[in-house]
């Protein structure tokens, strides 16, 4: 095992919680009156809402400015009133007469900044204004997003990839003999190439017919999963939808759709496929390094944030091996090699920092979770045992690595939300990544099953589902040295959006905002035969 640089520097937000635990004790005391006095006045479910009277001072630390192209950490804020109001309302009108009432049509990328919440839909990306539901951008990136990384820059900027355009030879015209002729021939250099473009005009013509009556069109067909490597990277401004840079990754032809993962860290932008990875200057594009031999380990993924790790896979089948890399981003030359035991079936990269990896070695479902330190040597296990936890590591529909919906970690912690003893009975339980062992447990007490959203602050916010359909959903804050709990926004999902459920939708939390986004499309039941899809809900505090 090689040995890396020196241990890292805290994230911004461990060093406003450092803070903000010093003022907290020097006020300690005066604040207990104040805090009863709350309690004694409130009730119903505003007695839940006054349960930590320091919960404004920690949520409101401010976190150390951060540079333009580093990954934004924010400190959140809790709103002054935890009663959520309606700051984004996305529905894809239309949605059934376009596609179908039973189709469904992949929504992977859900980002928010300040100003805006943006959306991947298909081969596009919408931006909506909040507080009138307004789409203020759409941006075609020409061909379908098959890839996404939630980590997005502090000045608003993340990188999104997508399939090379699938463009059909006038599609809405009739041709003429010597024009299928022509197109014939520039579609079989194009098959060449890997495009597999069908074949034979007078089967286009009758999908195009069929498609017309339908109401579909261009853009709607390139929506649709289309048979082309994933191969364009692009940089976008999600407050304006411009598209900063793109560029076609180095020969990636064999980069498909399942097996590709972009990334970001401070200044760079990073693409891993089966056998190649390249990184580019986020500033303009320009290309830092690429790895794109023939090697006998292929790339597995790369992780992002404040560090970036790689998964490398060697061998094939039963003798397959794993290596975790922690990466210099500029130079993509490897600081320390991990070599994960063999005998394991499936690896994950859940976070870079820490360092920690999801691996099954029984199954396919995830066993441990290893806690790796800042030099890539071991530091602990964290055992799951099967049907314990919420495992949806190796069931994310959008990517391959950083997908770990239900698991949050942070320096010395690590949350876990366990599976429901009944619909809406469960709890997260934090675990030491010194020892691996637990350290405190939070229940839902029935109110409805919780799951890990982040640490901001040094608390975790976490998702609440409404328990009987009339109480409200909610986003709480879990202190993890006190066990207290606070609401952070309370609102009501809609019907339409589909349960909320860890790996099949997105929950963000940002600015003192909580959004919900499905990360596929359906019509909502219902008569309206054009059948609207929710797109989005943004809720925002008073």
């Amino acid at each position: 095992m090689s040995q890396g640089p020196p241990r890292s520097q805290f994230t911004q937000s461990v060093l406003a919680v450092d803070n903000a635990r010093k003022q907290r004790r020097t006020r300690l005391l005066a604040g207990l009156a104040g805090l009863l006095a709350l309690v004694l006045c409130a009730g119903g479910w505003m007695l839940w809402a006054a349960a930590d009277d320091s919960e404004a001072g920690d949520q409101g630390a401010k976190a150390v400015q951060q540079a333009p192209d580093a990954i934004r950490d924010t400190v959140e804020t809790a709103p002054s009133s935890p009663v959520g109001h309606l700051a984004v309302d996305y529905q894809e009108k239309g949605f059934a007469e376009r596609f179908g009432r039973d189709a469904s049509v992949r929504a992977p990328g859900t980002w928010a900044t300040d100003r805006t919440l943006v959306r991947g839909v298909g081969g596009t990306l919408k931006g909506f204004a909040f507080g009138t539901s307004k789409e203020v951008w759409s941006t075609e990136l020409g061909g379908p997003v098959c890839g996404t990384t939630r980590h997005v820059t502090a000045d608003g900027r993340t990188a999104v990839l997508f399939q090379e355009p699938t463009k059909a030879p006038d599609d809405d015209k009739p041709k003429k003999d010597d024009d299928k002729k022509k197109g014939d021939k520039k579609g079989d250099k194009k098959d060449k190439k890997g495009s597999k473009k069908p074949k034979g005009k007078k089967h286009d013509k009758k999908r195009d017919d069929k498609n017309k009556k339908k109401g579909k069109g261009k853009k709607d067909r390139a929506d649709a999963p289309a048979p082309a490597p994933c191969t364009r990277l692009a940089l976008v401004d999600l407050d304006t939808g411009k598209k900063l840079w793109q560029v076609t990754l180095p020969d990636a032809e064999d980069a498909s759709p399942t097996s590709t993962n972009v990334t970001m860290t401070r200044g760079t932008v990073t693409v891993a496929w089966s056998r190649g990875s390249v990184a580019y200057d986020m500033k303009g594009g320009r290309r830092l390094w690429q790895d794109t031999r023939p090697s006998v380990c292929g790339n597995a993924g790369l992780a992002g944030g404040n560090a970036l790790l790689a998964l490398r896979a060697c061998g094939a089948d039963a003798d397959r091996t794993y290596r975790v890399q922690r990466l210099d981003p500029r130079t993509g030359k490897a600081l320390w090699t991990y070599g994960v035991a063999s005998g394991v079936q499936r690896v994950h990269l859940v976070s870079s920092e820490p360092a920690v990896v999801a691996v099954a070695v029984r199954g396919t479902g995830v066993d441990k979770l290893l806690a790796l330190d800042d030099l890539g040597a071991y530091r602990s296990t964290v055992d799951m045992p099967e049907g314990r936890y919420i495992d949806d590591c190796f069931t994310a529909r959008f990517g391959t690595v950083e997908t770990c919906d239900a698991i949050v970690a942070e320096r010395d912690r690590l949350f876990l939300a366990t599976e429901p003893k009944d619909p809406e009975v469960n709890r997260i339980v934090s675990f030491d990544l010194a020892t691996g062992k637990v350290v405190r447990k939070f229940d839902s007490r029935g109110r409805g099953t919780m799951y890990p959203l982040e640490l901001s602050g040094g608390k975790l916010l976490a998702f609440r589902g409404s328990a009987d359909g009339v109480a409200p959903d909610a986003v709480v804050s879990l202190d993890p040295e006190s066990g207290r709990e606070t609401p952070f926004l309370l609102f009501s999902v809609p019907d339409g959006a589909g349960p909320v459920k860890p790996g099949e939708t997105d929950v963000l939390v940002e600015g003192g905002r909580v959004f919900i986004a499905p990360k596929e499309l359906r019509a909502e039941p219902g008569e309206d035969a054009a059948g609207a899809a929710y797109g989005a809900l943004g809720v925002e505090g008073a």
